[in-house]
């Protein structure tokens, strides 16, 4: 049996042979990956039962910045809890290459608060991004909502004029002015949230909107070019590109970073993903014995 877990920024999955289920505990910035792991193995032994044993436990992981490390950790905590003899440690952008993809090449962007794109071609695999929000993430969730939140501030104090996007905005100013912290988790989550208003707002014709989506598209299509040039590839070679996560739910952002990739690499076709993350991790779990360095490393007992 497989338990595979996928874990965001914004709550975690768990899938084994019988079930699935989500949880709201999700991976912060300033939190170990490790200590985040235990609360969830806590709550995932309760949803399961106490008695609940897997040979094989597939994480997928947020916050790993393309090398998972030592997986020694990992292993000893999942056979703490579940009996894991072998346990697969994967940055979360790999877990949604193999679950769009499978061992087909091309390239899947996954689009959540963060982003991070993973390229194959002949075996090889590259990333790209998923540096977090202080340094990378462009164009994913956190990225989008900040930018909309500061237009949409600046112009409450007269420091911008994007007055028609605030009007989208009020739910998160009211949230905004209850903050105690402008720095911390809830702030974060904030920006976070808003994602899904500003692509409403470009969805309804907003300029001020539209102008953010698409510097965002941008920059997305840039981290989707870096990612396949990274693993050899070639700019005119033919390229199944996957776009995975809710905010690629959304048709105008999906078609606005089709449109700016395709000016920087004229034969993509953009695909439907054959899966998700937690498809990934199973897939890796019975299909890919080996380490692939640094984004996938294998602890066994």
């Amino acid at each position: 049996m497989v338990l595979a877990v996928d874990l965001g920024q914004s709550g975690a999955r768990f899938r084994t042979t019988d079930t699935e289920f989500t949880s709201k505990r999700s991976k912060l910035a300033q939190e170990s990956t490790l200590d985040v792991l235990n609360d969830l193995f806590i709550e995932a032994q309760e949803k399961l039962g106490p008695t609940f044993q897997s040979d094989v436990v597939a994480l997928s992981l947020t916050g790993v910045y393309g090398d998972v490390g030592d997986p020694k950790p990992y292993g000893q905590l999942a056979a703490k809890y579940f009996g894991a003899k072998s346990v697969a440690v994967i940055d979360d952008g790999l877990a949604g290459y193999f679950g769009a993809l499978g061992n087909n090449d091309g390239v899947t962007l996954s689009i959540g608060s963060g982003t991070v794109a993973i390229a194959g071609r002949r075996g090889s695999y590259s990333h790209a991004d998923g540096l977090g929000h202080i340094f990378g993430d462009l164009g994913g969730g956190f990225w989008l909502g900040k930018a909309a939140l500061e237009r949409v501030l600046a112009t409450q104090e007269g420091r911008d004029d994007a007055t028609f996007l605030s009007e989208f905005f009020e739910s998160e100013i009211k949230t905004y002015e209850s903050l105690k912290s402008h720095t911390d988790a809830k702030a974060h989550l904030l920006c976070i949230n808003a994602a899904k208003t500003l692509l409403e707002a470009a969805e309804a014709k907003n300029t001020d909107a539209i102008t953010i989506r698409d510097k965002g598209a941008e920059y997305l299509a840039k981290t989707i070019r870096a990612a396949w040039t990274n693993v050899g590839g070639m700019r005119n070679e033919g390229i199944s590109i996957a776009l995975l996560g809710k905010l690629a739910e959304n048709k105008g952002y999906a078609e606005s970073i089709r449109r700016r990739t395709s000016s920087l690499l004229p034969q993509i076709t953009l695909v439907e993903p054959q899966g998700n993350h937690l498809d990934g991790a199973i897939f890796i779990a019975e299909q890919v014995p080996e380490d692939i360095d640094p984004l996938l490393r294998w602890w066994h007992k």
